[in-house]
């Protein structure tokens, strides 16, 4: 009953979140301003959909069980919550009456909902994993013991991305402290990769070559997690600053990036399999390059709006969304559904759509040419939406 109660609450945060990337896609197409994407975007879409497969992940890997299976129903009201009161603040509405409590700031009540539901997330991770938080239990079967390396290794970073999580929730609840504001791009960033990036790392390092069927270069993940996990310190230390900091903390971004593409690229071609997710998440590691770059070239040129806007937009979207699409049909396969125009050519008309959208968006975004951004926009919001459709299909089949 545990591992079904656990299982529903994973499911549900998935669900929610495609809800989430649909009202990101919608947004973004209004003009409704990038802040407002981040937060529909980030904590919205990204983080629902980390919180819901991490509940069911992570314990597995440290080789424990979720000590409390209802912490996924407990922790979901208060990130959906926190999630819309940031987006009404990040919408302009920076105050709602409530009946009982008269008017309240909706920034206010976003972060501390946000934050509690960290707490909620972190605590009950924690304590089921709190004897082996260095990962060296692994759960690794004796028939992949030549895999233990790479397992252990990666686990030892799902803890410091986790520290970045309950370091950003507590800054948030509080209102931070100097350039570490509600509203400020370093909080995002702490967000998005410190704790979102990283998760990708650690957790793709042990999962990715299983759905692939075959081992990563221990040499690269080697060099991928330290960097990635070093990486958003320094970023946010002195951000956008003129101290070495932010060059070192970009250039060991850049690296992990880099180094991720490579490393999933060679397990791509390496293995025979071929189906929709994992190209997906090739695609993704590729445009986690170009945000890698493009990191680099504002951090030694200086910020420019223009790459700025494709950066954020390659990064959110092109990079963490297109792999959560693709990871998300690789445990939830359109194949399967027996409605009709549901299925693996649905799943790839879907990815297609999300790429090409985010492709044309950030083309011209960077060649100031606003109909290609338009229909960027346009597509990326038609691709969410199918990948909704998608899952709710495969869901409401598997009650059945």
């Amino acid at each position: 009953m545990s591992a079904a109660t656990v299982s529903r609450g994973s499911r549900l945060f998935v669900l929610v979140a495609a809800g989430w990337f649909v009202c990101w896609q919608v947004a973004v197409a209004l003009g409704g301003g990038r802040r407002l994407g981040v937060v529909l975007g980030l904590y919205g879409f990204v983080f629902h959909t980390v919180f819901g497969k991490a509940y069911a992940l992570v314990p597995t890997y440290f080789d424990r069980a979720l000590a409390f299976p209802r912490a996924p129903s407990v922790h979901l009201p208060l990130a959906v919550g926190g999630t819309a009161f940031l987006a009404l603040d990040a919408a302009g509405v920076a105050s709602v009456a409530l009946p009982a409590a008269g008017r309240l700031s909706t920034l206010e009540v976003g972060a501390v909902g946000w934050a509690l539901g960290v707490g909620v997330f972190a605590g009950a991770l924690g304590w089921s994993v709190r004897d082996n938080l260095s990962g060296a239990e692994t759960a690794t079967s004796e028939a992949k013991a030549d895999r233990r390396r790479v397992d252990r290794f990666a686990n030892g970073f799902v803890p410091l991305a986790l520290a970045y999580l309950l370091g950003s929730a507590v800054l948030l609840a509080t209102g931070g402290a100097g350039p570490f504001g509600r509203t400020a791009p370093q909080l995002s960033h702490l967000l998005a990769v410190g704790t979102a990036t990283l998760l990708l790392f650690a957790l793709g390092f042990r999962l990715l070559p299983r759905f692939l069927v075959v081992r990563p270069r221990l040499p690269l993940v080697l060099v991928v997690l330290p960097a990635g996990a070093l990486g958003p310190l320094l970023l946010v230390v002195d951000f956008a600053g003129s101290s070495p900091w932010f060059l070192l903390g970009a250039a060991l971004q850049a690296i992990a990036l880099v180094g991720f593409a490579v490393a999933y690229a060679d397990m791509y071609r390496r293995s025979d399999r071929r189906r929709v997710g994992l190209t997906a998440v090739l695609v993704a590691a590729m445009t986690g390059g170009i945000v890698a770059l493009l990191g680099v070239h504002m951090a030694t040129a200086g910020l420019a709006a223009d790459v700025a806007a494709a950066h954020v937009r390659l990064g959110l979207l092109g990079f963490l969304g297109v792999a959560i699409v693709g990871v998300s049909y690789q445990f939830y396969p359109p194949g399967v559904a027996t409605v009709p125009l549901v299925g693996d050519r649905s799943a790839a008309m879907a990815v297609a759509l999300l790429v090409c959208g985010v492709a044309a968006e950030a083309a011209g975004q960077l060649g100031a040419v606003d109909p290609l951004v338009e229909v960027g926009r346009l597509l990326a919001l038609a691709g969410a939406i199918l990948h909704a459709v998608n899952l709710v299909v495969v869901f409401v089949e598997r009650r059945r």
